[in-house]
């Protein structure tokens, strides 16, 4: 087959669609035979250097696909060949074949083509997980979201908004502000000229977040804490802003506050198949009568990734990049 391959870390010029081995289903794995994956930041650390595939997971880049069945593992049931699915990985979506663990599969949703698709797992499993079933976000609750143009955000504030939560959002510039609007962000916030901290708590009646799911990590520790609520969730999922901050335990311990941070690529099997398990109960309903449906900027030939990785790193798009085989 070909895949993305990474001969050594570098900028976008490092991926290299060249031939590599195909994959071979093991127990419970089956091999979907790709049609698109999808850009996310995990994808350009990996390309960096900065962030290697977990012990046993392929090389190739890619955190999720959309595509079919075409051979099917020992140990699984309730797939067939030929089955148009969406898939949760631990990498090897660049590729044109990907064997995937059969808990991470998905259907592809009612209402949304196969290519599409690929819009879909790593975004909306990163947003349930954290979001719902670490933070509790509860109706009538206020979420904010940094990076609300982002795959992540786009989906957050569907999401959000979907199970009848107030959500802020930061972005920057007007456009991408606006954008979050149209998906059904209540407060817009623009970090390049405004205090999320000051804006939050003036659109609020001071009262702050309950939830805020951040991208940025360190920058934005301590000023997360002040735009939190009383008995508020931070939901930490990036590190943008870098890795290490000093934070008073006071302001923490006076909120009665909770920080919690997370990863996906790395959880074992059975976590990351029940997160799949809920995404398909909760979620994938409401993407099937149009409540939630994928953003994608654009889409391009999967040997021309490192195109949509300059846009990724340029932060000039909103929603998801796609990859086509």
């Amino acid at each position: 087959m070909h895949a993305i391959t990474i001969e050594k870390p570098g900028g976008p010029e490092a991926l290299v669609w060249a031939e590599a081995p195909d994959p071979v289903a093991g127990d419970g794995e089956v091999i979907v035979e790709v049609a698109a994956s999808a850009v996310n930041r995990a994808d350009v650390l990996q390309r960096q250097g900065f962030y290697n595939p977990p012990p046993g997971a392929s090389p190739h880049p890619g955190l999720e696909c959309s595509g079919r069945i075409s051979a099917i593992g020992p140990g699984v049931s309730g797939w067939s060949v030929g089955d148009e699915v969406c898939a949760l990985l631990s990498g090897g979506g660049y590729a044109q074949r990907v064997a995937v663990p059969a808990g991470q599969l998905l259907p592809v949703p009612a209402g949304v083509d196969l290519v599409t698709a690929a819009a879909l797992p790593e975004v909306v499993s990163t947003v349930w997980s954290n979001v719902f079933m670490v933070a509790g976000l509860r109706p009538g609750e206020t979420l904010l979201v940094h990076g609300g143009s982002s795959g992540i955000g786009t989906m957050a504030i569907q999401l959000a908004k979907a199970v009848g939560a107030r959500v802020a959002v930061t972005a920057g510039g007007k456009e991408k502000l606006a954008r979050c609007a149209e998906l059904g962000a209540d407060i817009l916030i623009d970090y390049r000229e405004q205090d999320f901290v000051e804006e939050l708590r003036a659109a609020t009646d001071g009262a702050g977040a309950d939830v805020i799911l951040d991208i940025m990590g360190a920058k934005y520790l301590t000023r997360n804490v002040d735009a939190l609520a009383v008995n508020g969730r931070l939901a930490i999922i990036g590190l943008q802003g870098g890795v290490k901050a000093e934070l008073n335990l006071a302001a923490l311990l006076a909120k009665r506050a909770a920080i919690t941070a997370t990863t996906l690529r790395a959880r074992p099997l059975e976590e990351k198949a029940a997160i799949v398990a809920a995404v398909r109960e909760h979620v994938w309903p409401l993407v099937a009568t149009g409540r939630i449906h994928p953003v994608v900027h654009a889409t391009y030939p999967m040997s021309e990734a490192s195109e949509a990785h300059r846009v990724m790193e340029s932060s000039t798009h909103v929603g998801k990049l796609l990859l086509t085989t």
